[in-house]
């Protein structure tokens, strides 16, 4: 079978300045990249245009190791829509080098369902998550360097400094370090880490900043920890957001590429969604729907992280509104939901498929919660059966929701026409703003309830004494209206990953909450999460390779 990579490397890239030409971009306003990507300038970002564009949101059911393929939907889709003559432009996040030489590979679509030049995108790209790298160990820099400074010191208590560094790296063995060892001159002992670029909260801030101004004004907010005598230390405090915010200086700007079939495409940001947002940048969403008249764009994971998230922080920020929610779900991941393992996935098995359409369902139910009309796509593979199409298709029937079979890896935008004509159709008639789960002047907790019990199904939220005493801090320093932003596995409704399906009356474990002043939200913190993950067994870097001819083998 044809990879991935041997699919896009057979594909005539057309000239950047070509497809920005397709959305009237004069090439004069390109920042070339070479041949093939650009970077935009924000003053092409339209509000007038932002409002009469259509908004269609990408989420899915919980994440499954059989994976669903909304990436590669959300870009089929745009590519069926462009087709039934719909100007259309899909806005992606940008991969993590963590993924791409660990287990889960790239992110840019598969099979004739990619975004071009996907060797380059995987890759360094335009160099933002490097830039993003930058700016955050230069605080952390810093941070120890005033902690080492005598004449300027702010008295900062390192046992409250929570800031480490980063890198974009799948690097298991620096997750806990031990810096400032060697003598006086080496800096102030203390213990601290690396987290993944992904996680960073500069990444997230770059995600959410309306602007440079914006995007400075968020980084000097960071807080850093507390003096000796309690008090609080932000950013700012060291000077530090001018420095920060000019290594993101071309960061900032979306970057511009195209489809498989020569459409263009947005590419920029890429927090993780169990951490943070999990969703590309505002800039580049509203970049998009000044330039096209839909725009289709993704959240990570299912509905429950990704989504809530991208409507409860992203959008409430940015002033926007989805006009169609589309959710991904595959009989595969359906049949693993319902209880098959993993070796047995590919034998018929009904019974698992309707058992594991209870996460379907409650997937759709929070959209509906929100108030936005869903369609479900299922991606078609091979070796479905026609009847365990069928339970999905009366499942979906029985709820009130459509349900468009979806082949985009095999057939591109062919594979789509019809997926594009029942979310146009939807589309074009809803203007209805979203539902918020909780408004964000509310108390911490009764936020956090709101989304455990309205949106995983959670009977109830226990708090530690960690979280209370979290809680009771962040109030103290005048922070509590900012909206939350749950860290929680993604493979289950629940906080426990081997909680599969559709959990009832669980309760969620708060077990400690971090504030990110910076891209102002609060992070509850459930179950064990991971920020420096670590590389499998066998890494897909060991199938990356590269030629004499300089071209790149091995991505997927």
């Amino acid at each position: 079978m044809t990879t991935d990579i041997e699919i896009a490397q057979s594909v005539q890239l057309q000239p950047i300045v070509d497809i920005a030409k397709k959305v009237g971009i004069p090439e004069s306003e390109l920042q070339m990249y070479g041949k093939y990507k650009a970077k935009l300038p924000l003053e092409l970002i339209n509000e007038e245009k932002i409002k009469q564009c259509k908004l269609i949101l990408v989420s899915a059911i919980s994440p499954t190791p059989a994976g669903e393929g909304k990436t590669t939907t959300s870009i089929g889709l745009s590519e069926g829509m462009n087709k039934i003559g719909k100007k259309t432009m899909v806005v992606l996040r940008e991969p993590s080098l963590g993924p791409v030489f660990g287990i889960k590979g790239g992110a840019t679509g598969g099979g004739w369902s990619q975004v071009l030049p996907m060797e380059d995108i995987n890759l360094h790209f335009t160099g933002d998550f490097s830039a993003v790298e930058k700016a955050h160990n230069l605080l952390a820099a810093l941070i120890d360097n005033n902690i080492q400074n005598k004449k300027f010191n702010l008295g900062l208590d390192p046992r409250t400094i929570a800031w480490k560094r980063v890198m974009d790296m799948n690097d298991r063995s620096l997750r806990k370090i031990t810096i400032g060892l060697g003598g006086t001159g080496n800096g102030v002992p203390r213990e601290t880490g690396f987290d993944i670029t992904a996680a960073s909260e500069i990444m997230a801030i770059l995600c959410l900043s309306k602007g440079p101004e914006d995007l400075k004004k968020r980084m000097g907010n960071i807080f850093i920890g507390l003096t000796h005598d309690k008090k609080p230390i932000f950013a700012r405090d060291l000077k530090a957001e001018g420095a920060m915010a000019a290594l993101l200086k071309d960061a900032i700007k979306p970057n511009l590429v195209q489809t498989i079939e020569g459409n263009p495409a947005i590419i920029h940001g890429g927090p993780f969604a169990n951490i943070a947002q999990g969703t590309n940048t505002i800039l580049a969403t509203k970049m998009g729907m000044s330039l096209a008249d839909y725009v289709v764009t993704e959240a990570g994971f299912g509905f429950d992280l990704g989504a809530e998230k991208f409507l409860d922080i992203k959008c409430k920020t940015a002033g926007l509104s989805p006009n169609a929610v589309v959710i991904v779900a595959t009989v595969r991941a359906l049949k693993y939901h319902g209880g098959t393992s993993l070796k047995n996935l590919n034998e018929p098995n009904a019974k698992a498929v309707a058992k594991g359409c209870a996460n379907l369902e409650k997937h759709l139910e929070n959209a509906k919660q929100f108030g936005i009309p869903a369609v479900v796509a299922i991606n078609r593979f091979v070796k479905d059966t026609d009847e365990e199409l069928q339970v999905i298709k009366e499942r979906c029937d029985s709820l009130g929701v459509q349900a468009v079979f979806s082949e985009v890896w095999a057939k591109g935008g062919n594979g789509a026409i019809e997926l594009a004509e029942k979310v146009c159709a939807i589309a074009d008639q809803w203007n209805t703003p979203f539902n918020a789960m909780y408004d964000w002047n509310d108390s911490i907790e009764n936020k956090i309830n709101a989304i455990a019990t309205k949106v995983y199904g959670a009977k109830q939220v226990d708090f530690s004494v960690d979280a209370k005493a979290d809680i009771k801090r962040i109030n103290s320093l005048g922070l509590g209206a900012l909206p939350i932003c749950m860290a929680k596995t993604q493979k289950s409704l629940s906080d426990n990953p081997d909680l599969i399906g559709r959990p009832r009356d669980f309760t969620l474990t708060v077990r400690e909450i971090e504030l990110a002043a910076g891209a102002g939200f609060i992070v509850p913190i459930t179950g064990e999460m991971m920020r420096m993950p670590g590389l499998p067994d066998t890494p897909a870097a060991e199938n990356i390779d590269i030629d004499e001819n300089g071209n790149i083998k091995g991505l997927f």
